[in-house]
């Protein structure tokens, strides 16, 4: 993921419609598979700018049959790609390497995995300080790793995880 330009734009309210359409999208292919989907990340907080990458999750009752998944998924132009630093997701990308336009994680429904992106998510919707806070976290780190997608990400490790455990206090 190196020299991989980060660039954070402004908050787009047509992420959420490019986020329906691509579900309905994948749940024709897919959705006999499927458990649940979900919008993540930072495209489905409103008011938080982001990457223009819509992330996606989807839930599973077996990760191991994921491999059923993948050519339905390729009809549709979502490549799978292997993240062994991520036991516990699949990946699959639509759009060319480093210009992605769709980021799908596959991953059991429920599971740690699924819970914890979906507490980080409401956390942030429901906190607009933390939201605020957030975006600001990302642009130092896109101004910092402009060229370093990989770093930029491994440096908000620490936020969403204080963000995941401020989350589980309050459910």
């Amino acid at each position: 993921m190196e020299n991989i330009e980060v660039v954070i734009e402004k908050y787009n309210e047509n992420w959420v419609k490019r986020y329906h359409d691509e579900k309905q999208i994948i749940l024709k292919a897919v959705g006999a598979f499927l458990v649940g989907i979900q919008h993540i990340g930072s495209t489905s907080i409103k008011g938080l700018g982001a990457k223009p990458i819509i992330d996606i999750m989807a839930g599973v009752h077996d990760l191991a049959n994921y491999k059923s998944l993948v050519e339905p998924l390729n009809s549709i132009d979502y490549e799978y790609v292997s993240k062994e630093n991520f036991p516990d997701r699949k990946f699959f990308r639509k759009g060319p390497w480093g210009k992605g336009t769709v980021h799908l994680h596959v991953c059991e429904h429920k599971s740690l995995e699924w819970e914890e992106k979906i507490l980080f998510r409401d956390y942030l919707r429901n906190h607009p300080n933390k939201r605020d806070e957030y975006f600001n976290l990302k642009n130092a780190l896109a101004q910092k790793y402009k060229l370093n997608r990989s770093a930029y990400t491994e440096a908000k490790t620490e936020f969403i995880r204080n963000i995941i455990s401020l989350a589980k206090k309050i459910i």
